[in-house]
């Protein structure tokens, strides 16, 4: 499945803002779990796109782990892959705390402002 075409951002709920962070993704594939690593590429308040080590497929549900700058300890969550483009993957979000959502939306809204990352 390739990235979802320009025309189709303009349709996303929340924009998306470039962020630079390392990224673990946990996947459970025939009885067994395999890890991959990598760095986002953006995030919006409903999810995060990333290069990663390894290939995903859209539609699998993965854990996933990320230090967000400022905070101080990862983050876990689950995800759904929306799409792959070789080794770029499109996560949306599936089950955030409302402190995860909060600390999120902060960041998001601090990268809004024209801050930059890289972690």
């Amino acid at each position: 499945m390739t990235e979802p075409k320009s025309d189709d951002k303009r349709l996303r709920r929340f924009p998306r803002h470039a962020l630079d962070i390392r990224i673990t993704v946990h996947a459970f594939r025939s009885g067994d779990n395999v890890s991959f690593w990598g760095r986002s590429s953006e995030l919006g308040e409903d999810g995060i796109g990333a290069t990663l080590t390894g290939e995903l497929e859209p539609g699998e549900v993965v854990s996933m782990e990320l230090v967000l700058p400022m905070a101080p300890f990862p983050i876990k969550f689950r995800a759904l892959v929306r799409y792959r483009d070789g080794l770029r993957h499109g996560f949306e979000f599936l089950t955030l705390s409302a402190a995860q959502r909060d600390e999120i939306r902060r960041l998001c809204e601090t990268l809004a402002r024209g801050a930059s990352y890289a972690r």
